[in-house]
């Protein structure tokens, strides 16, 4: 039966062939990774767009721990119990950013559901250890939903990030699918929340290609946009195991340009739509 699910599944599109990276830039980072055993999401995730993000000083890194304590059927990260915070992460993690001379830092995490503060703690300490150490390096938080606990989403908007950003995910009729112990309208709670509370610059993704209708993507933009959401990426989902929730659609480039032109005609301040953008395209230019 699961070969002829696989035999049905839409063939990957031309569009979708990655370019290997290169350039100067990427090379002298790549060769700082490699010589002192630096890890960022960029490299362990196999982004397509690592060449690119590198190559201008761009990369993200996760907190945390690389367990989580969710079930989400598109992420590839490990589910189970946690390990031990580890307190030195937060140095770890500025000094590698300061290593990199990165002059753009995305931060991200497992949810840490298992965790009183939700992990908030760990998220401040950590920002204010990249100030510390490496204060010409600018910072985009994607932050989990702290199950919508306010004094904890509190915590990262007090350290002041020049971006926070959570991301949706999907449409609201697939998200219990998606992201099992998610809800769609917390998310939007939280995104609503950190604009209420003064952050000036907020961010959001989606991913297409999970069975969602055009109708509903323009849904999910006008929720975000009631928000008041700032910045709002849209990505081709692809499917990272067999284990994981099958591809039901590659979205073409000219649908990711019609939902960019319609999402900048809604008031979106930057859309970054297309088969191959992820959370972390182009973050660095979301800060003005």
């Amino acid at each position: 039966m699961e070969a002829v699910r696989q035999r049905n599944r839409p063939a990957k599109p031309r569009w979708l062939r990655v370019k290997l990276p290169v350039g100067k830039k990427y090379a002298e980072l790549r060769g700082l990774v490699d010589k002192y055993g630096l890890h960022t999401i960029c490299q362990s995730g196999n982004c397509p767009n690592m060449g690119e993000c590198w190559g201008v000083g761009t990369a993200t890194f996760m907190i945390l721990g690389n367990t989580c304590t969710r079930s989400c059927g598109f992420c590839a990260v490990w589910t189970g119990r946690p390990d031990r915070v580890d307190w030195e992460e937060p140095e770890k993690v500025a000094r590698s950013i300061k290593l990199m001379q990165i002059k753009h830092a995305v931060l991200t995490s497992v949810d840490r559901d298992d965790l009183k503060d939700g992990g908030s703690i760990m998220w401040a300490e950590t920002v204010n250890a990249v100030r510390r150490i490496s204060p010409g390096t600018t910072m985009e938080t994607l932050i989990p939903d702290f199950q919508g606990v306010e004094r904890n989403i509190n915590r990262v908007i007090a350290v002041a990030p020049e971006v926070i950003s959570h991301n949706l995910e999907t449409v609201r009729r697939l998200t219990r699918q998606v992201r099992v112990q998610a809800r769609y309208d917390r998310s939007l709670q939280v995104l609503h929340y950190l604009k209420k509370a003064g952050q000036r610059r907020t961010k959001s993704g989606i991913m297409l290609g999970l069975g969602e209708r055009e109708d509903e993507v323009m849904e999910t933009l006008e929720d975000l946009r009631r928000a008041d959401v700032d910045v709002v990426t849209l990505g081709q989902y692809l499917q990272p195991t067999p284990a994981h929730i099958p591809v039901q659609a590659f979205v073409t480039p000219d649908e990711f340009t019609r939902y960019r032109e319609a999402g900048l005609k809604m008031g979106f301040r930057y859309v970054e739509s297309g088969p191959l953008v992820r959370s972390s395209y182009r973050a660095h230019k979301h800060l003005v």
